[in-house]
């Protein structure tokens, strides 16, 4: 889920909204001010209501992102990367770079979100017992009652073992720990996270039917939204567990075509792209260490009044968002990082100098020839790279 705007960073971890979260706020408030405050506070003006219940909407997505911001921080501190917290429709989501290296790991990075969110309906129950215990009364106690129920409804539908929700995560944990095998146990926990949402698709559906409410087309939008993200991470840990164990040696393709930072992106284009078959070009200074990254689609990004003027280095994804990688790294952790302004592409550098590119082209190879049975898993399946450099005789 892509966030719309961002809010800041929170102890180093980017925090953003995307635009959905604003139905979320909306159906919480006007629920809140028509249905259950004027329910159990009857007399107030609407404004009182009105501003009650923006209130606890408000609270609630705090309380959301300290759910998903407790996720980030154990993610970080089991050397998981994190690269953001993104608040939406549905609730909240920590974007993780990988995944956890060991069951433990991965049980405390899923239990944590549960824990938070009922540690906060602990303090926000504590704190309407005290209120009411010093004689406070009305819309402030209705809102903390709201949020102790909110976060502990929260915690305990996120601990059904089912992914993608924690419980899927704590279920895949621990049958990781049994197995001693991660994939097989996301994708048992992924096929009960399928399971789960046709169940509520069903109920919602019940409810439509019968009449009993539009709750019914929340529950089938949970359950669309479950489904949908199961089967991704099913589909995703089938493929990584056919992918364990290989390097990335193994599947960078090759040969590939260094070109020159300071070249006319129109030379570059009459005597090279138009003439090779590759799509991606990495960028090399003259020792042959890597500037830069060039990919067709970011050369038809320049104008072509501009392209006489416009240097390879002026549209190059640059160095620092490059993923990059060795020959004899794990491919698993390479493929977390292929995304962003590199079109997908990474960059295999051996003693700092360009030796392949891996592309998704290549990983698709790669899983069609496991599936013929015709790949070896050992380091001479892969076939290394070819180098050549794109000359150019301009000025240095």
């Amino acid at each position: 889920m892509t966030e719309t705007f961002r809010l800041g960073r929170i102890a180093g971890i980017r925090v953003g909204v995307n635009a959905s979260v604003l139905v979320i706020v909306l159906i919480i408030a006007v629920g809140l001010a028509t249905g259950r405050f004027p329910l159990v506070l009857p007399g107030r003006s609407g404004l009182a209501y009105a501003a009650a219940a923006l209130a606890a909407a408000l609270a609630f997505l705090v309380s959301l992102l300290a759910h998903e911001l407790a996720h980030a921080l154990v993610a970080r501190r089991n050397g998981v990367e994190v690269e953001g917290i993104t608040l939406w429709l549905l609730g909240g989501v920590a974007r993780l770079r990988g995944g956890a290296r060991t069951p433990g790991a991965e049980f405390r990075i899923a239990g944590v979100g549960p824990l938070t969110s009922l540690v906060l309906s602990g303090a926000f129950a504590a704190a309407a017992v005290l209120a009411r215990a010093s004689g406070a009364d009305g819309l402030p106690v209705a809102v903390l009652d709201y949020l102790a129920v909110i976060n502990l409804s929260l915690a305990l539908f996120n601990l059904v073992p089912a992914s993608p929700l924690d419980g899927g995560r704590l279920l895949r944990a621990l049958l990781w720990w049994r197995r001693g095998d991660p994939w097989s146990s996301a994708v048992t926990a992924s096929r009960a996270g399928r399971f789960l949402g046709f169940v509520l698709i069903a109920l919602g559906a019940l409810q439509l039917v019968t009449g009993s409410g539009l709750g019914g087309l929340w529950l089938g939008l949970i359950g669309l939204f479950l489904v949908n993200a199961a089967s991704a991470e099913e589909q995703h840990a089938a493929v990584s567990g056919r992918l364990a164990g290989l390097t990335v040696g193994q599947v960078m393709g090759g040969p590939v075509l260094v070109a020159d930072p300071d070249q006319p992106v129109e030379q570059f284009l009459h005597e090279v792209a138009l003439v090779h078959r590759f799509s991606t070009y990495p960028l090399v200074d003259r020792t042959g260490a890597l500037t830069g990254l060039v990919t067709l689609n970011r050369l038809r990004s320049v104008p072509g009044d501009a392209r006489a003027t416009t240097r390879l280095g002026d549209v190059a994804c640059p160095l620092s968002e490059i993923p990059v990688s060795s020959p004899g790294d794990p491919l698993l952790d390479l493929l977390g990082r292929m995304e962003g302004c590199s079109d997908g592409r990474a960059v295999v550098l051996d003693g700092g100098r360009v030796v392949g590119v891996v592309s998704p082209s290549d990983v698709t190879r790669l899983l069609q020839l496991t599936d013929l049975a015709a790949f070896a898993r050992h380091p001479s399946a892969g076939g290394g790279a070819d180098v050549s450099r794109v000359s150019y005789p301009g000025p240095r």
